[in-house]
């Protein structure tokens, strides 16, 4: 009880700098509430497939902002009790015990963790209802859809703020109860001991399990690393690493950074710039951390959708042979058929339809799987340029098909029993194996087990005295619409939804982050006074200053932003190694623009909150502040 006092009473005297580490939270439990709350509702909706794709980003940017206000707490909670340090030292030479001093920073936590997740939730639960508005509005949920009553998500959203502001202060209060109180003090005003044992094993430990998670999937199943599901949560392990080993790798950063920023905008303190940062490891993790969590997960989960749409694209390119591509109107294409085989200097023609097949495993089981339906078998053969393992797509007919090696079917020749798509079942032969890919190389059959099927496309081959013209004339009557190959692979970009989802998982979570960097630099500046007032009695002006302290947050700002830049591109590079391995040939395409301007807003961001923060500090007579 005795400690508890002391705690109650050391809010209340440091309610002021603790407020930072009160709103980083609040604002965490708040974005995760939201998500969970929005998740509640479209799994209790009736629905189809859009509701299941809405399921799957609202679990996706559940888990993220989750993530995402955890670093960030995590590391706002530390850098609150390293601030602390001298007033731990007094704790312990007025004779509090290691496990008093331990037990009063922990019931802090408790106490600031409990007010700001019940603050959180209550802000969750007020800005659902205008969240799940907004996804019907979109277009990503149906009409109508709206937020439902769900006992779970609210109280799952506070225990995870609890969780997470006990565990930011667990690993701080267990230093802080070692250090002797003679120690305690002495190293009060100094940075020492950042980068302990443990966390620099830890950061190791977290690299190195990405690195084996990523070696096993491209060894075993390189196509995993393709998935949504896997380069949001590979980046994880490399942002907790780097957030981790950050007291190692930070120096290196701000010395190289360092000499890039301009002399004359600090003027003679120009080179007090890289060396305050580097001098105050703790605080420069702290601001860091928003940034390097924001700048990683943007590249990532804008940079793997592009590269992956690319990669489908060119892999679809590579492996159609067509110099045209009809698409017929609903219901006419019997005709159009007759008339596109009639034009002079067309050499072939490819109608296939999609249907769906299912294919019986061993174990009974019936895995359904889209499928492309032809009536010309030799057609495809001289179309297509399939990745051929075994067998020829020439040898396709109404009793075989073709289909991929990820089927387990191997040996042209295997019988494989079917479901077709009205339910009668048959047993088909394998005619031809492919590599597995990313694109339309999956399965293929006759027309005769594609029942109700209409042709969607027709792939056109042209002679060399064929114009294209001549195609579209006969196309025309007929309502079709004839495309180049360039306008046909053009549209295999991400499409509109895919954009959203990727702004309802990135959306939150960046507005948080942005909050949080701003949160962190007016806590971290408002606790320099006394030595930003030993640099003014030491001759520098207010201006000088403050000129200082902004080029120093825009310097930290920086490195947080260019170790972002380091998880995305590991993450990325694992991505296009998958597509080696796949024999994928994959475009580099790289996710500058988004990157680019969310490094540049956290630049911005830095730069006008330490000015004025730097500016509030300095009002008061530097001999006052200096003696505090």
């Amino acid at each position: 009880m005795r400690m508890l006092r002391i705690a109650l009473r050391s809010l209340k005297a440091r309610r002021v700098s603790l407020l930072g580490a009160f709103l980083a939270l609040a604002l965490g439990v708040a974005m995760t509430a939201v998500m969970l709350l929005g998740l509640a509702s479209a799994v209790g909706a009736p629905g189809g497939e859009d509701l299941v794709s809405l399921v799957a980003a609202l679990g996706t940017a559940g888990g993220v902002s989750a993530f995402v206000a955890a670093f960030v707490v995590a590391s706002t909670y530390s850098y609150a009790v390293a601030q602390r340090r001298r007033e731990l030292g007094l704790l312990r030479l007025a004779g509090a015990t290691r496990a008093q001093v331990r037990r009063t920073v922990l019931a802090e936590a408790l106490l600031l963790g409990a007010a700001a997740s019940a603050t959180g939730c209550l802000l969750g639960r007020l800005g659902a209802p205008a969240f799940v508005g907004r996804l019907a509005d979109v277009g990503m949920a149906p009409p109508g859809f709206a937020l439902a009553p769900a006992g779970w998500p609210l109280p799952t959203a506070f225990a995870t703020g609890l969780l997470v502001a006990l565990a930011g202060v667990a690993v701080a209060a267990r230093r802080a109860g070692r250090v002797g109180p003679l120690d305690a003090l002495r190293a009060a005003d100094l940075d020492t001991g950042v980068l302990t044992a443990g966390r620099l094993l830890t950061g190791l430990g977290l690299l190195l399990t990405a690195a084996v998670l990523a070696g096993t999937a491209l060894a075993t199943d390189p196509a995993d690393l393709l998935h949504r599901k896997t380069y949001t949560t590979q980046p994880m392990w490399l942002i907790c690493a780097a957030g981790l080993l950050s007291p190692l790798l930070a120096p290196p950063l701000i010395r190289l950074l360092g000499r890039a920023l301009p002399v004359r905008l600090t003027g003679y303190a120009g080179r007090l710039v890289p060396a305050g940062a580097a001098a105050s490891l703790r605080r420069t993790g702290a601001v860091a951390a928003p940034v390097l969590v924001s700048v990683a997960l943007t590249g990532s989960l804008a940079g793997a959708p592009a590269a992956v749409a690319a990669a489908r694209t060119a892999e679809a390119r590579a492996r159609s042979a067509a110099d045209l591509v009809v698409v017929p109107a609903p219901g006419g294409d019997g005709p159009l058929l007759a008339a596109l085989g009639a034009v002079p200097g067309v050499v072939a023609l490819l109608p296939t339809a999609p249907t769906v097949l299912g294919l019986v495993e061993p174990d009974g089981v019936t895995v359904r799987s889209e499928a492309r339906a032809t009536t010309d078998p030799a057609a495809l053969a001289a179309l297509t340029r399939l990745p051929l393992l075994a067998g020829s797509t020439a040898g396709l007919d109404d009793h075989s098909l073709v289909l991929p090696a990820e089927w387990g079917h191997r040996t042209v020749g295997e019988p494989v029993p079917v479901v077709r798509a009205d339910g009668s079942r048959t047993t088909l032969r394998v005619a031809a194996v492919l590599r597995d890919g990313l694109g339309d190389n999956g399965l293929y059959v006759t027309a005769a087990h594609a029942p109700g099927a209409r042709v969607d496309r027709v792939e056109v081959r042209l002679g060399p005295a064929a114009r294209a013209a001549e195609v579209r004339a006969a196309a025309r009557p007929y309502g079709a619409t004839v495309l180049t190959r360039q306008e046909w692979f053009a549209g295999g970009a991400p499409t509109r939804i895919t954009w959203l989802r990727m702004a309802l998982v990135l959306g939150p979570a960046l507005v948080y982050t942005g909050i949080a960097l701003a949160n962190t630099l007016l806590m971290a500046t408002a606790d320099r006074r006394r030595e930003l007032a030993l640099l003014r009695l030491a001759g520098a002006t207010r201006g000088q200053v403050v000129r200082l302290v902004t080029a120093e947050s825009v310097l930290v700002t920086a490195v947080g932003a260019v170790l972002g830049c380091a998880v995305a591109a590991l993450q990325l590079g694992s991505l296009y190694a998958a597509l080696a391995v796949l024999r994928v040939p994959a475009p580099l395409v790289l996710p500058w623009r988004p990157v680019a301007a969310v490094s540049a807003g956290a630049l911005l961001l830095a730069a006008v909150c330490a000015a004025p923060a730097a500016a509030r500090a300095l009002r008061s007579r530097p001999v006052t502040a200096a003696a505090r």
